[in-house]
């Protein structure tokens, strides 16, 4: 143990000695040039509604805050390495809160480029050794080197090996561990209770089937917890490696309650998927449900870059099978980023006679049912030999997220179809769908959900779905078009998915997932009209008015 300590120890000075050698101290933009690139980062408070939290249940929060910090500390280890050897170095207090947004020297939404230092990021952050080659790896044989839950290290001897995380974080999981403890002594709800000392021993054994399970069975809870090593986004060598983060969410009881009707209609969804029955063969677990929540705290890798505003999980493809997902609704984030984001851009870019059609309630909509499209299709190929995150590789999370974009526009063009939405029309669904391609485009390329933008728009360009008025810049969507395009962009993916098909998915990621000339023009004409990229928080305990 202590040569695998040692050596985990030496493989991460090894990349800070990478990350901080060159130009130390030059910044790669001006100052001013990065303060207008936090100043796009638009600050939002993180609030909501607790007078009808219980005593314990407003001490319970507290603990959960601390715990929820420690994902954070994980995060950046992960993302960058050692934290305080990075912003000790850097002297401007704006290009600190830069690197504090980006969690390390490379900008999230601008395809990683360095912003301090010069040294570009590695495809693998800190997963892996900054030094290994994709080459090198497949050709070691260990069982655990595909985990999600392994840090891939040197020994003395220059050999890779797996590290398990609760061993490689051990310091910041054991920290949790006793304050998630705590947590659930509180805990009034015995569903949470028990998710939550399930959660614990997860954290500190990477077993976490048990408490997927448990966190799939509460139903009356009313505060939430993410809490742990989830979303394999940062891992851009192989998708392999899950990265820690956290929110905490309040229930919306209210808005909740109006959206478990359309859980029990996952099974449909499957069934009438526009492909041969084999890509829908599965079917999503009974337990499904959606709900909508106000976050109160993000943490680590959602905290990182571009904000989630809607919840899928888990991302265990057993789990799935034998229980569903949940589908959470960040009300209040995906709000300010309606508000101060996708309407601007809409007044800016979308036709003038279809502006009225981009609402809330369809934004809302077609975030919500992304995340039901990420519960359709396979979790395993057809043949059964492998998952599709396996199978896929380094592409799966563009493709994924594509997916999950296009099927979850299809549901609510079903749903309309079948009068389960009435809330408008569904053409409003397709103007703020349009609208919002150009908002998650502004991601940039080492953005999956940016990728699978692009990728969209440019089929949805290919197919005539929308046109583009050279007087004005503005865009007008086909309604027909669009559907028609919709059902074939959802095959073209669920079989993609379904046959494991990585070369198919590799050269269409290469090839669409950039921002080619016209589509860059016009999302310049957003950035020099001033409007936000994206939110960042005013977060904490003492936003809720704890001590």
């Amino acid at each position: 143990m202590k040569r695998k300590i040692s050596a985990l120890i030496l493989s991460i000075f090894a990349i800070l000695i990478i990350a901080g050698c060159g130009n130390q101290t030059k910044t790669m933009e001006t100052e001013n040039e990065i303060q207008n690139k936090v100043n796009e980062f638009i600050e939002v408070e993180l609030t909501s509604d607790i007078s009808h939290l219980s005593e314990n249940q407003k001490e319970m929060l507290g603990y959960l805050f601390e715990a929820a910090k420690l994902m954070e500390d994980i995060f950046w280890k992960q993302a960058y390495g050692n934290k305080e050897e990075l912003l000790n170095r850097i002297t401007d207090p704006v290009v600190k809160e830069f690197a504090k947004i980006n969690f390390g020297p490379w900008e999230r939404l601008n395809n990683n480029k360095p912003f301090f230092d010069s040294i570009p990021k590695p495809a693998g952050a800190n997963f892996y050794p900054a030094d290994m080659t994709k080459e090198e790896f497949d050709a070691i044989e260990f069982e655990d080197k595909t985990s999600l839950y392994t840090l891939i290290r040197r020994d003395d001897e220059g050999e890779l090996y797996p590290i398990p995380y609760h061993e490689a974080f051990k310091e910041e999981t054991d920290k949790a561990v006793e304050l998630i403890k705590k947590a659930a002594e509180l805990a009034e709800d015995e569903g949470f209770k028990k998710y939550l000392e399930l959660r614990v021993k997860a954290l500190q054994t990477d077993d976490y089937y048990e408490s997927d399970v448990a966190w799939m069975e509460m139903k009356t809870n009313d505060i939430d917890f993410v809490v742990g090593p989830i979303e394999n986004y940062e891992d851009a060598l192989y998708g392999y490696k899950a990265a820690h983060e956290s929110f905490i969410l309040i229930k919306d009881h209210e808005w909740s309650k109006k959206l478990e009707k359309f859980a029990a209609l996952l099974p449909q969804f499957q069934k009438d998927l526009p492909v041969p029955d084999e890509y829908k063969s599965e079917t999503p677990g009974s337990d499904s449900d959606l709900g909508a929540y106000d976050a109160v705290y993000y943490a680590g890798d959602c905290n990182a870059g571009s904000k989630t505003i809607a919840i899928n999980l888990p991302n265990d493809e057993q789990v799935r099978l034998d229980k569903g997902s949940r589908k959470l609704q960040l009300k209040n984030s995906m709000r300010a980023k309606f508000d101060k984001i996708l309407v601007p851009i809409s007044d800016l870019l979308i036709d003038e006679g279809q502006r009225k059609h981009v609402k809330f309630d369809a934004f809302f909509e077609n975030t919500m049912f992304h995340e039901v499209g990420h519960g359709l299709g396979m979790g395993k190929t057809i043949d059964g030999s492998q998952t599709v995150r396996e199978a896929l590789q380094n592409y799966y999370t563009s493709i994924e997220e594509g997916k999950a974009d296009i099927l979850g526009l299809y549901v609510v063009t079903k749903l309309y179809e079948m009068g389960e939405l009435s809330s408008g029309e569904l053409m409003d669904n397709f103007v703020t769908f349009m609208a919002g391609i150009f908002r998650s485009a502004r991601f940039g390329i080492a953005s999956s959900h940016g990728k699978a933008n692009m990728m969209r728009f440019y089929f949805f360009q290919e197919k005539g779905a929308f046109t583009r008025d050279e007087a004005t810049g503005t865009y007008k969507v086909d309604f027909d078009k669009m559907k028609a395009a919709m059902d074939e962009l959802a095959q073209k993916i669920l079989i993609i998915q379904g046959d494991g098909n990585y070369e198919e998915a590799k050269a269409w990621v290469e090839a669409d997932g950039k921002i080619k000339e016209i589509l860059q023009k016009d999302l310049d004409r957003i950035n020099a009209a001033g409007i936000p990229r994206d939110i960042r928080f005013k977060q904490g305990k003492e936003m809720l008015g704890l001590n």
